[in-house]
């Protein structure tokens, strides 16, 4: 094992078509900059990566724990001809579950339950959720439910995204999906180097080249190819795990208030209070204590029906009197169905609408972005290219981790368990012009990525300590002096 393959600048041994001689590779000062932060970034952020990937290929998996755990909640077992009313559904629901809110009713179809959803003060986020069969209007159990994810869904949502550790969690992903797309794009940038450098075939961008034999210039080839061909969902998953995080995704909000790019809200106010129908049944307050009259239930359907909203809607009473309902379409499959329209329940009119096809192209990227991130667009076919990004992932880490420990001294009284980084001396060498637009770039995405920017920064300083301390302990060689002359 030569040296320069020790400092991790080694060139890939060349094929048998490639033996002939050829001037050394001139190493240009951004090579040896990206190389040494890659390692770095692949060293000390990789074990988060690792959690995030192994926590997210558990989270594809819900659409299938969902149907085994909750089918008889979900799920009826004969479809009827005819549906009830859902005015005699929610009375089912509000008699099976007597306390709380009705905040939210979502109409079954099919051979789908419908769910009506309370609101409790010590559930805090969480709500409950009952589950009528739409034919009979029975009950078929509750569940306590998050934003309408059943609790399997919620656990693994939570364990992906802080590990249920709160607030505190949440570092842990964002510290991820911050250096994701550093990594992603460094390693193609590094692997078309090198292959250039090589006077490689555009195939070994995406093949490894298995004539090098074993070692560490084979476990390089798998490593680079792989991440070669799961960079672009690499890249997805890294913006758009970055929009919902804490730092980095309240930065991103601002920047879409900046723009007028936000999802519109729609207007619920009405022009006077409507008069409160009598002889109805009213189960459950709504909001602040107003109450919810259950044949409205049916009238706002029909007008969000008239109006156009087909498929999965969500019905949300108005939370206090003199506001309209909303009715909101939720089928997250693509084509997505979002449009969404307000009616006022006593005049049986729509006062408001907001179409998906309306909204800034932003707020649409973000909404297909975050469906696709959580494998709902495409549906089962989403899953699986999830759960193949996943995976390709790890794999790409473990051959990193064996990489640095295949380069590992080996001799002698120079063993040791892993390789050495690479070299230093990348930024003393860039240019004045690269510096100069390098240096405030940095500076802004650190900004807009702050964990991003702080954990650079932390490399920045462990490089320059470890830098000053090695030089230190470095012996200097004494000067000689002339060998006497022997008679």
């Amino acid at each position: 094992m030569s040296l320069t393959e020790l400092s991790g600048t080694a060139t890939p041994e060349p094929t048998t078509s490639e033996r002939t001689a050829r001037p050394p590779r001139r190493t240009s000062p951004f090579g040896v900059l990206l190389l040494r932060l890659h390692f770095y970034a692949g060293i000390l952020v990789a074990p988060f990566l690792v959690v995030a990937a192994l926590t997210g290929l558990a989270y594809t998996t819900t659409p299938q724990l969902d149907a085994m755990l909750y089918g008889e909640q979900l799920t009826v077992a004969q479809v009827g001809e005819r549906q009830l009313p859902l005015a005699e559904q929610v009375g089912a629901a509000r008699n099976a579950h007597p306390a709380g809110s009705i905040t939210a009713v979502q109409p079954g179809d099919g051979d789908r339950t419908t769910k009506v959803v309370f609101s409790l003060p010590e559930l805090g986020e969480k709500q409950h959720t009952v589950y009528v069969n739409p034919y009979t209007a029975e009950s078929q159990g509750q569940l306590t439910t998050w934003f309408g994810s059943t609790p399997a869904a919620t656990w693994l949502d939570d364990l992906h995204r802080h590990l249920h550790l709160g607030s505190v969690g949440e570092h842990y992903s964002e510290l991820a999906a911050s250096w994701l797309w550093v990594m992603a794009l460094g390693g193609v940038v590094l692997w078309w180097r090198r292959c250039g450098a090589a006077r490689a075939t555009a195939r070994h961008l995406l093949v490894p080249d298995l004539s090098t034999g074993r070692g560490v210039r084979r476990t390089r080839g798998w490593h680079a190819t792989t991440g070669v061909w799961l960079a672009v969902g690499l890249l997805f998953l890294s913006a758009t795990g970055l929009t919902w995080s804490r730092y980095a995704g309240a930065n991103f909000t601002s920047g879409l208030d900046a723009l007028d790019a936000r999802t519109p809200e729609i207007s619920t106010s009405l022009a006077a209070v409507p008069v409160e129908a009598g002889g109805g049944h009213h189960h459950g307050d709504a909001g602040e204590g107003g109450t919810v009259e259950s044949a409205a239930f049916d009238r706002v359907l029909t007008v969000a029906r008239d109006a156009g909203l087909s498929g999965p809607v969500e019905i949300v009473p108005a939370p206090e009197p003199g506001l309209a309902w909303t009715v909101t379409q939720t089928d997250n499959t693509w084509p997505v169905a979002k449009d969404r329209v307000a009616v006022d329940p006593a005049a049986n009119t729509v006062t408001a609408r907001s179409d998906f096809a309306d909204w800034p192209l932003l707020a649409q990227l973000s909404g297909l972005g975050v469906q696709a991130h959580m494998g709902l667009l495409f549906g089962l076919v989403n899953q699986i290219l999830l759960a193949a990004l996943a995976l390709g992932l790890l794999c790409v880490i473990v051959w990193g981790y064996r990489m640095w420990w295949q380069r590992r001294p080996t001799r002698t009284g120079r063993r040791a368990l892993a390789g050495t980084p690479p070299a230093r001396g990348g930024v003393r060498g860039l240019p004045l012009w690269a510096l100069l637009i390098g240096v405030p770039v940095t500076v802004a995405i650190g900004w807009a990525l702050p964990l991003f920017g702080l954990t650079l920064l932390a490399f920045l300083v462990i490089d320059v300590v470890v830098g000053a301390v090695s030089r230190r302990r470095r012996p200097t060689q004494a000067p000689t002096s002339p060998a006497p002359v022997r008679s």
